[in-house]
């Protein structure tokens, strides 16, 4: 479930379509224009300048716009990921935080002393080191290609960050760019409901129980947001 499994081409789309099937209905409807960058008219609240470069720069590599459909930028998914860090969640409210932290198995659970927010912090200070020691200059100055290596690297342990394994930070950076793409647009990303019109995924519907088993068969009424927001 990495940037190896998500390549630049259509087979990224079916990937993505496959993850979220579960809840979505088969068709994928027409593609939405793609945007290049966020809106500029958004300031991030928690990440600094060069963290937010990195954060916008990592989630168009990881959901890249296509013919197919939007990408992570069109999504605003950075956006929802610097919303998220104000958030409970962020500051590691829903995790067992307490010591000791025993490496081990999965069957473990999580075993850092870093909350989400922390995570990013560390994670992107150590990819742009990571980056300016291999290339000469930060994650979001670096051309694709170098940027898909680092990712890919970050994926398959390949770095340390201090007490941060790289793996940890990429399943969380990976986990938020996805829920910003597929969750309700009343938490910040799916804007225009564009991830899920590229899966015809009917959103916030009271009922769409009939048409759950109709597999290949077109959703006529379209998708809506919790707050009435509809494609």
């Amino acid at each position: 479930m990495g940037i190896s499994g998500l390549r630049f081409t259509s087979s990224r789309r079916r990937f993505m379509q496959g993850l979220a099937g579960a809840a979505a209905c088969s068709t994928v409807l027409a593609a939405l224009p793609a945007r290049s960058s966020p809106p500029a008219s958004y300031a991030p609240r928690f990440f600094t300048p060069a963290e937010w470069a990195f954060l916008v720069a990592a989630c168009d590599r990881l959901i890249p716009a296509d013919e197919n459909g939007p990408g992570a930028l069109a999504l605003d998914v950075p956006r929802f990921i610097d919303m998220q860090m104000d958030t409970p969640y962020a500051h590691g409210a829903q995790w067992y935080m307490q010591a000791p932290f025993v490496p081990g198995p999965d069957n473990l659970g999580y075993q850092l002393p870093h909350a989400p927010r922390d995570l990013y912090r560390r994670g992107i200070a150590g990819m742009d080191a990571h980056a300016a020691t291999r290339h000469g200059r930060p994650f979001a100055g670096l051309a694709p290609a170098l940027q898909d290596d680092l990712l890919r690297g970050a994926e398959n342990g390949g770095m340390t960050f201090g007490d941060l394994p790289s793996t940890a930070f990429f399943d969380q950076l990976l986990a938020n760019v996805m829920e910003g793409a597929f969750s309700d647009p009343v938490h910040g990303g799916n804007t225009g409901l564009g991830g899920w019109i590229m899966l015809g995924f009917p959103g916030a519907r009271a009922d769409f129980m009939d048409w759950v088993d109709r597999y290949g068969a077109h959703y006529p009424l379209g998708s809506v947001s919790i707050s009435g927001e509809t494609a």
